[in-house]
This record gives C-alpha cells, structure tokens and sequence, in this order.
C-alpha cells in the first residue's frame, strides 16, 4: 500500500509540473498574433482591392468620356 501512495505521490508531482509548465505558452502567443495579423491584412486587403478598382472604373470612365 505504502508503494502505491509513493507512485501515485510522483505521478501527482509530475501531473502539477505539467500544468505549471510554461513552455507551450509562447507558442500559443504567437500563433494567435500570427492569426490577428493574418485577418486584419485580408480585411485591409479586400477595401484596399476595393478601392483601387474604383479608382480603375473611373480612370476608364474618364477615358471613355475624352475620347468619344
């Protein structure tokens, strides 16, 4: 009985070391910045696309009209 709470003494330090322990922490940082970043560029991108082919449209359109 006695090797059996000894065990399970060793198996509960290893199991708070597990959760105490840090080292994935950053990781999971990163990659979630990594994420806002991603989203906020593609959110930037599609207005930014947006306005430049409105800009297109009406450099076209102006053309179209000092030709004709």
């Amino acid at each position: 009985m006695k090797d059996l709470l000894i065990k399970l003494s060793v198996k509960m330090d290893l199991l708070k070391d597990a959760v105490k322990g840090e080292e994935g922490q950053d990781l999971i940082e990163y990659a979630l910045l990594i994420a806002f970043v991603a989203f906020a560029v593609t959110a930037g991108m599609t207005t930014l696309a947006t306005d430049i082919n409105l800009a297109f449209k009406t450099i076209g359109g102006n053309l179209t009209t000092a030709i004709a």
